[in-house]
């Protein structure tokens, strides 16, 4: 070993998962709700709506990876707002939030749409409660499915296929 050069140093990198989430335009990753002009079609717009920072990285980044631009709301109130500033395609729901909690939230966009203030769209909860009950409490406000985390990739993109068209795996 030659002692006379310093060791090299591998470069640091940015993992994928990270800079998606955070919408780093130096890595190359996509910005949540970014577009791919490439795509022949424009991709689906899904509003995450979470206020628990490790689950907003792992949803990003998993919608990301299927295609789908993001936007993120960490309340009922910022995902009113911003459904109506710009109707998603679909909305993942957290039922637990700080302010408004997602089962209001649900009732009021659902209340938008029935007044046509709204176009409607899907909305899915997404949430550690897997009990009976809370799955009722879920479709009683308007919620179309209940998915429980954590979060599975594959799972996810099961729902997902079934309210939106998924631009196809690389």
């Amino acid at each position: 070993m030659d002692k006379s050069r310093p060791p090299a140093v591998a470069p640091v990198h940015t993992p994928i998962w990270l800079s998606a989430a955070q919408g780093d335009p130096d890595t190359g990753a996509p910005e949540p709700g970014g577009s791919d002009l490439s795509a022949g079609r424009r991709q689906p717009l899904v509003l995450l709506v979470e206020d628990n920072h490790i689950n907003q990285v792992v949803a990003l980044e998993f919608l990301a990876l299927m295609g789908v631009q993001a936007r993120l709301a960490k309340n009922g109130l910022e995902a009113l707002a911003s459904c109506i500033d710009a109707a998603p395609d679909l909305v993942l729901m957290d039922i637990q939030m700080p302010g408004m909690d997602g089962l209001e939230c649900a009732r009021r966009l659902r209340a938008e749409q029935r007044e046509g203030r709204l176009p409607g769209f899907p909305i899915l909860a997404l949430t550690a409660h897997a009990l009976d009950a809370d799955v009722a409490a879920s479709l009683d406000a308007g919620m179309d499915e209940h998915l429980t985390k954590p979060l599975d990739f594959v799972a996810l993109r099961t729902r997902l296929q079934r309210w939106l068209r998924l631009p196809e795996p690389n």
